[in-house]
């Protein structure tokens, strides 16, 4: 039995033509990226390449966490994901926030932002972000999505579970829940 020949794969056509966005980093700036990326943030190739991934947040102060946040993570296992509120670019739909599911890998785990690959997955047309949002209430929020406790919430903001209770209770006022099952559900219902 001889082994069949090995399929001549054009990785750069894969790369741009994924059905979700991805792209390159170095000390999380684009160094690459896809026109599914392109089209999700509704901005050229050239407005995204060279800048920070800070262009794609909400908020500077979302970003800064954020990478505080999943430095050492990336760091232990090397790999990270989560959803999260990202900001459309340019477009007819700019400022828009939506909801997006983003997964990382790092090239190496001593030094987690120095390069990496990332996907990102538009969740907007199954969450929507109906409230308007603080950035800590968007962290609270995505990880009362993700089924942790206050407790687990606190740990990883680094704030008292004391104070995520209270930034779920204003989640919980903002989209009319009286439970937390209702209000996740209707975080994920959008």
């Amino acid at each position: 039995m001889t082994n069949p020949a090995p399929l001549d794969i054009d990785y750069r056509l894969a790369f741009e033509l994924a059905p979700i966005g991805l792209a390159l980093s170095r000390q999380r700036t684009m160094v690459d990226c896809n026109q599914a990326l392109c089209e999700m943030f509704g901005a050229s190739r050239e407005q995204l390449l060279g800048q920070s991934f800070q262009i794609l947040y909400p908020s500077a102060d979302e970003y800064e966490r954020m990478g505080a946040r999943i430095s050492p993570l990336l760091g232990r296992n090397g790999t990270y994901a989560d959803d999260r509120i990202m900001k459309r670019v340019d477009g007819r739909l700019k400022g828009e926030t939506f909801w997006c599911h983003v997964t990382g890998r790092a090239l190496r785990r001593e030094a987690p932002h120095e390069a990496g690959i990332w996907s990102f997955e538009d969740l907007s047309s199954r969450r929507t972000v109906r409230a308007e949002l603080t950035a800590r209430e968007r962290e609270v929020a995505a990880f009362l999505m993700d089924g942790l406790t206050s407790k687990e919430i606190g740990k990883a903001l680094g704030i008292s579970p004391r104070t995520v209770e209270i930034y779920r209770a204003r989640l919980m006022r903002k989209y009319q829940a009286h439970s937390t099952p209702d209000l996740v559900h209707r975080l994920l219902a959008g």
